[in-house]
């Protein structure tokens, strides 16, 4: 295990870069609260706004030339094109009910997309409630290149982060509410069946990516919280109480944020945990050669660190 000494955080002028993403120039890509989509080329660079979307963005990935997919929340799931900044609506809805909590994704070679629902009774502001109430409504979709959509996994503990394997022969994703991730195989004798993938994690994963060195890198958002165990062993009549008290005055964790990366048997081969000077309640991990980029839900930069020896 490591510490995250030596981050570096680059401010992006606006609060909640929730993921990230980086181009083949290594230019980053973050959406943040106000529906911006920005760029920047790393620490001094200038911010760009490249698009601006309805809802909230979490996740992006690339999505065929020159489009970004973006995990709006209610929004659903958009496409955005990074020269007209033009958006469309890929998915909104699913058997004719709207998806409320559009979180992360992953885009196959084929076109196909890999996404979550977090929950089917709150919205993504609302992750608090839905983790103390245990909704189990998280699920995973498929997103057929001609827009027939089917879901591959349901009942999750507030689904989240999406990853595909490098050979695409399966895909992750993570549960926060049980610190664990599922995967979903694609291909071969086991297509169609799911399994435990990684369990338990040091706490409550949510992005996950692919790096570029294979392995499925973890945004671990914060240690496992005692308090909430004990508030979900309640009764369901006071844990509806405890989702009405304001988010200022609910527990909060400590700081302490981890970084996984994992490869494909599940096994962790890298590990990073502590503080992280003015950055915290981490969300995303990218990793590119050797480097990680770290996004925030609630901070307002982004981090990178260089883990190649020095």
């Amino acid at each position: 295990m490591r510490n995250f000494d030596g981050v570096t955080l680059v401010p992006l002028g606006g609060p909640g870069p929730e993921d990230v993403l980086i181009d083949p120039e290594g230019r980053v890509y973050a959406g943040l609260q106000d529906g911006r989509i920005v760029r920047v080329a790393g620490a001094g660079a200038p911010v760009e706004t490249v698009a601006r979307v309805p809802g909230r963005p979490l996740g992006l990935e690339f999505l065929g030339d020159g489009e970004l997919l973006v995990c709006a929340s209610d929004a659903g799931l958009l496409a955005v094109s990074l020269q007209t900044q033009q958006v469309r609506t890929l998915t909104d809805q699913v058997d004719g009910r709207p998806l409320m909590a559009v979180n992360n994704a992953a885009v196959a070679d084929d076109g196909t997309i890999y996404f979550t629902d977090s929950s089917t009774r709150y919205r993504v502001p609302q992750w608090r409630a839905d983790l103390v109430q245990r909704t189990r409504s998280g699920r995973l979709f498929r997103r057929d290149p001609d827009g027939g959509v089917t879901e591959l996994l349901g009942g999750l503990e507030f689904a989240n982060g999406v990853a595909l394997a490098r050979d695409e022969s399966y895909v992750a994703v993570a549960e926060t509410g049980t610190c664990r991730l599922h995967r979903v195989w694609l291909t071969g004798d086991l297509a169609g069946r799911s399994e435990l993938f990684v369990d338990p994690l040091i706490g409550y994963p949510d992005n996950i990516s692919l790096g570029s060195d294979g392995l499925i890198w973890i945004a671990v958002a914060s240690p496992k919280m005692a308090q909430l165990a004990k508030v979900q062993a309640l009764p369901a009549a006071l844990r509806t109480v405890v989702t009405m008290v304001p988010a200022r005055l609910q527990p909060k964790g400590d700081r302490t944020v981890g970084v996984v990366a994992v490869d494909d048997s599940g096994q962790v081969v890298h590990e990073f945990r502590g503080g992280i000077d003015g950055f915290f309640f981490l969300t995303a991990v990218r990793e590119r050669d050797g480097r990680l980029w770290l996004g925030s839900l609630e901070g307002s930069a982004i981090g990178t660190l260089d883990t190649t020896p020095g």
